[in-house]
């Protein structure tokens, strides 16, 4: 009965220090000192009122007021432990949700700060993306277009298409029958001269209206409307023929006898008709380009027809300018034309002995043999023919020459000379 009666007055001395104080703070069940059968529980409701079991058995409610259950008892201790479970795990659980979305919400990112991440590479995407979504929505049309186009230069397509598969064709069989030398066929020769010829009048039949072979002796076709596309059709054409008639000129000369015409004669030939075709192939344009530029602007007056006149004197000075400056080449190729050019010395025959008697190119015996810097014997023609594309010794790599004689092969140069 004391022990109980001790027990009354504490709680009432509690009970009136709480009311004294406006809040009391929860203690912390996680804490090892905070133990669940002492029987105190601390619950805060600042402003719900809470029913407390009191010592003598009376419910006290208010406002603003914080009651304490207090029990010393087992079965008292039972139950307030129950409750104080629930509320801790209740309360366990709100703050693990809480630090969980608190976490969460870092976690995720701000779509702003990923633009501002992204910068300069995310906005080039995304232009790429719209560019490539543009070509895909044009299409269709871009299609369209391309196919009236052709249907409308179909004819014009067709004869570009074919004079470049032409010249395709008969420069390389050109190249392989001078590298065959004396095993080279006539009819071959033969055939591809022929090929060229007919190919020739065939294209200027088609197109016998418009003249185009006034071009070759520097007039100007027979075309009403002498526009831009007129002019850049009517000098390819013009280009392609003239290249024809140089393929067919090393035609010829690979049908002369080589008892006639050497192989170091035969690459000199060759080597002289291209460069002649090629100084012939930038002089042609210059009637069509220059009628062009003069008569374009003629139908707006004086003014326009003084501009067109200084446009095609200033094309004309530029085609001088380029002209001479090919001229040098032009030249060393004449004097190479006529006084020859020997590469090494003449061997004597001590030396084709020593070195086997056997060229190490054509692997025969040696004609007319030379000796270059490095000792090493090779036939005349057979270096000759070597130096065509190379600078150095075909065995030890040694530097020979410091130039390469272009065109002896009997190719033809790809180039498009359109100005």
């Amino acid at each position: 009965m004391k022990l109980r009666t001790q027990y009354d007055r504490s709680d009432s001395r509690r009970t009136l220090i709480l009311r004294e104080s406006p809040t009391v703070m929860q203690p912390n069940f996680n804490e090892p000192g905070a133990q669940a059968g002492n029987g105190l529980s601390l619950p805060l409701q600042p402003e719900l009122p809470t029913r407390t079991l009191a010592t003598g058995g009376s419910d006290t409610s208010g406002t603003g007021e914080v009651h304490i259950p207090i029990s010393s008892g087992p079965a008292e201790s039972s139950g307030g432990g129950a409750s104080s479970r629930r509320s801790r795990a209740s309360s366990h659980s709100h703050s693990h949700g809480h630090s969980r979305g608190h976490h969460h919400s870092h976690a995720e990112p701000d779509p702003a700060d990923s633009d501002l991440e992204a910068g300069e590479p995310s906005t080039s995407f995304a232009e790429l993306r719209y560019l490539f979504r543009w070509v895909q929505k044009s299409l269709p049309f871009l299609v369209i277009l391309c196919a009236k186009l052709v249907i409308q230069h179909a004819l014009g397509l067709a004869v570009g298409v074919g004079l470049f598969t032409t010249f395709l064709y008969v420069n390389k069989n050109l190249q392989t029958q001078v590298f065959l030398q004396d095993r080279r066929s006539k009819w071959q020769c033969t055939w591809l001269l022929l090929f060229l010829t007919s190919s020739t009048l065939l294209l200027y039949y088609t197109f016998l209206t418009e003249t185009l072979y006034y071009c070759l002796i520097f007039l100007s076709p027979a075309v009403e409307l002498l526009g831009f596309w007129e002019v850049l059709w009517a000098v390819g054409v013009t280009n392609f023929t003239v290249k024809f008639l140089f393929m067919g000129f090393k035609c010829l000369i690979l049908l002369l006898p080589s008892t006639l015409v050497t192989h170091r004669a035969q690459g000199r030939w060759l080597m002289l008709t291209e460069e002649v075709g090629q100084v012939y192939q930038a002089m042609v344009p210059l009637p069509l380009w220059f009628r062009y530029l003069v008569t374009y602007q003629e139908v707006d007056g004086t003014t326009g027809l003084t501009l067109g006149v200084l446009l095609a004197l200033l094309y004309f000075i530029l085609k001088l300018l380029g002209l001479y400056g090919s001229w040098g080449s032009f030249q060393k190729t004449v004097r190479i034309f006529l006084n020859g050019e020997h590469t090494g010395a003449a061997a004597s025959r001590s030396q084709c002995s020593e070195a086997g008697d056997v060229c190490p190119i054509c692997q025969g015996e040696y004609r007319e043999p030379r000796s270059l810097v490095c000792q090493h014997i090779f036939c005349d023609e057979c270096i000759a023919l070597w130096f065509n594309r190379e600078k150095t010794c075909p065995l030890c790599r040694t530097a020979i020459t410091d130039k390469v004689h272009k065109w002896r092969d009997g190719a033809t140069s790809p180039h498009l000379q359109i100005y």
